[in-house]
């Protein structure tokens, strides 16, 4: 075994690396340890050797009893320490649906963990709607007994948790704070990798479908779109079959579709395609062949009924400013929501021939808040319609667990994927990270992602959601700590208003706070009512920053079309002309840069009319 120090060295005098190993046969063994710099620096006589002999013992099977609310069996993610604080089953030795990458392991109600005789620590978790529980655990040496008792914080009830057994047994019940799907509400995470990033650490082209549905179902996310790239193209796109996978089983759907990463238009931002029926843009060729231009990706994809959007939109939208929202042009250098700015502004056929916007939704939650919320709040401002989508880009910009950014989308009748898919891009639906939830947002009884409020004058209107989230009841410190370009970049935590228990409610009117109530956040939903004055052509949303977002309810006034700030259209203007500076070298020949040009110039005719179409008092 090879192991390469893949930092740069402090400079100490001294340093020191821990190297963990292991082995699958038992009894005595022995172990080389051989160091050195590069090739050539062994010596015979000084051969950087040391001998270690060391005893390999059996691990005991424990047996796992995981139930839910419902008694119901469930799969839980387990962090188990040692007491010496190592993770077990040791890291370096997992494999398939077990990520070296992750401290935690996913296991079934009836499956096993191989544990060495000892006493543990044992997390045990089942996504943001439940109450993790922290057990002590104690293996006793193959035909003896076991003890273990749980641990839970003040506030809540104890959980039965785990009981001892035969040396081999060990029981865990998950036990729900809030559950939106009872209400109509069903989580899904739509940016999901099997392969690239974390997985370059390891060998292979990534996991399958059941592996991916076990860390969706560990998480009780009930729809995850496994998102094939660049990385492990050739092995992946095998899973993409246009529908929802044949392991899915309801509640829990998986579905194969696109991300744009690693080829084709990727420098002009990423586009998540959701809902294809072809994932091959010129069949036969290989993906280096795909168009740069963003725009003529999201033509093809749209011509045949998919679902479109950008991905870890505040990539490249990067300001040094904390004000929000803000004017401030960011500098549309990297692979977000850049040529989005443009993309808006344009209409493109369906599988119909019909004119749809070729921009379904914006993806959120896996990047800098400000800096994804604020683009798309100007884009709002001017009349433009993309809805909010809550991802997680697992295991790229974070390895922790997928499901971290969720969106919650409203299906009426029974839950299936594609119902998913269309409410994302209707908009029936809110994002975040799943420690706090609007759920029924409404303005005067019309639900976001139903239809318009049409208004015939100035009139004040009723804001209605039900808010619930759950914070513990001493403040992480840690996450404190933390400024807004560090991850993780939506958590309830940041929410808190500090010496309290407590997070705003926010209703916000055209990217400005309209009305602020306060919510203890001890998980008990709260039904609250905003009563708001609206002058003129609106949208509404409701926030809890940085954890939830609503979808807006647009509002018409009079009939008029929504144009709420000439200087979002000013400030859009700048950002086109900022993009091209950044995106125009990309496009190498004479036919791809006269395309780009004038997908761009039609991007600033739209901005400089919708600018002609607003009031000098807005």
């Amino acid at each position: 075994v090879s192991i390469f120090l893949r930092q740069e060295l402090s400079g100490l005098p001294r340093e020191y690396h821990v190297v963990s190993l292991g082995s699958a046969e038992l009894g005595r063994r022995a172990a080389t340890f051989r160091f050195d710099l590069d090739q050539g620096t062994q010596s015979a006589a000084s051969p950087n050797a040391i001998d270690v002999l060391f005893d390999v013992r059996p691990a005991v099977p424990v047996t796992l009893v995981v139930r839910d609310e419902d008694d119901e069996p469930a799969i839980a993610a387990f962090t188990v320490r040692d007491e010496h604080g190592g993770i077990q089953p040791a890291q370096a030795l997992r494999t398939g649906a077990d990520f070296r990458f992750q401290r935690h392991v996913y296991r079934a109600d009836g499956e096993t963990l191989w544990l060495q005789p000892g006493h543990y620590t044992v997390e045990c978790a089942h996504g943001p709607e439940y109450v993790d529980t922290h057990t002590e655990l104690d293996v006793a040496p193959p035909g003896s007994s076991a003890t273990a008792s749980t641990k839970t914080p003040a506030e809540t009830p104890v959980n039965p948790g785990v009981s001892g057994g035969l040396g081999s047994r060990a029981e865990f019940r998950v036990r729900r704070w809030i559950d939106p799907a009872r209400l109509g509400w069903w989580s899904g995470d739509h940016h999901v990798h099997a392969a690239g990033c974390a997985h370059f650490k390891f060998p292979g082209v990534g996991v399958t479908p059941s592996d991916v549905l076990r860390h969706t179902r560990g998480e009780d996310l009930k729809m995850a779109l496994c998102l094939t790239w660049g990385v492990g193209w050739d092995f992946q796109r095998q899973f993409f079959t246009g529908a929802a996978d044949v392991h899915s089983k309801a509640p829990f759907f998986l579905r194969y579709d696109l991300e744009v990463s690693g080829f084709g238009s990727q420098r002009s931002g990423h586009l998540c395609l959701l809902g294809l029926k072809d994932q091959d843009f010129n069949a036969g060729h290989d993906i280096v062949d795909w168009p740069v231009l963003g725009l003529a990706t999201l033509r093809w994809a749209k011509a045949q009924g998919a679902v479109t959007g950008t991905a870890h939109s505040g990539l490249g939208l990067a300001v040094d400013t904390e004000e929000f929202p803000n004017f401030v042009v960011p500098p549309f250098d990297s692979v977000g929501a850049n040529e989005f700015v443009v993309d808006v502004t344009h209409d493109v056929a369906d599988a119909s021939g019909a004119l749809v916007p070729a921009v379904d939704f914006y993806g959120v939650a896996d990047t800098p808040w400000r800096w994804e919320l604020n683009l798309w709040y100007h884009v709002l401002n001017v009349g433009f319609r993309p809805r909010l989508a809550g991802e997680t880009d697992f295991p790229c910009l974070t390895d922790q667990r997928v499901g971290a950014g969720r969106s919650y989308v409203h299906i009426a009748g029974e839950p299936s994927m594609a119902a998913w898919i269309a409410g994302l891009a209707a908009g029936r639906s809110y994002v975040g990270d799943g420690r706090s939830h609007l759920i029924d947002f409404s303005v005067d009884g019309v639900a976001a992602g139903d239809r318009d409020l049409a208004l015939d004058g100035p009139k004040k209107v009723a804001v209605r959601v039900t808010a619930a989230a759950l914070l513990p009841l001493e403040p992480d410190a840690r996450l404190a700590a933390l400024s807004s370009r560090e991850a993780p970049y939506w958590h309830l935590e940041r929410a808190r208003i500090a010496g309290t228990r407590e997070v705003d409610v926010e209703c916000v009117v055209d990217g400005k706070v309209a009305a602020t109530q306060k919510l203890v956040a001890d998980g008990t939903p709260q039904a609250l009512t905003f009563d708001v004055a609206i002058a003129h052509s609106s949208w509404i949303a409701v926030r809890i920053l940085p954890s939830c977002h609503t979808n807006p309810v647009f509002v018409t006034v009079g009939g008029a079309p929504l144009r709420a700030s000439r200087a979002s259209a000013e400030f859009l203007l700048q950002c086109v002309d900022r993009c091209w500076s950044q995106k125009a070298r990309f496009f190498t020949t004479p036919e791809t840069l006269a395309e780009a040009a004038g997908a761009y110039e039609h991007a600033r005719a739209v901005y400089r009319a919708r600018l002609a179409e607003t009031p000098a008092d807005r």
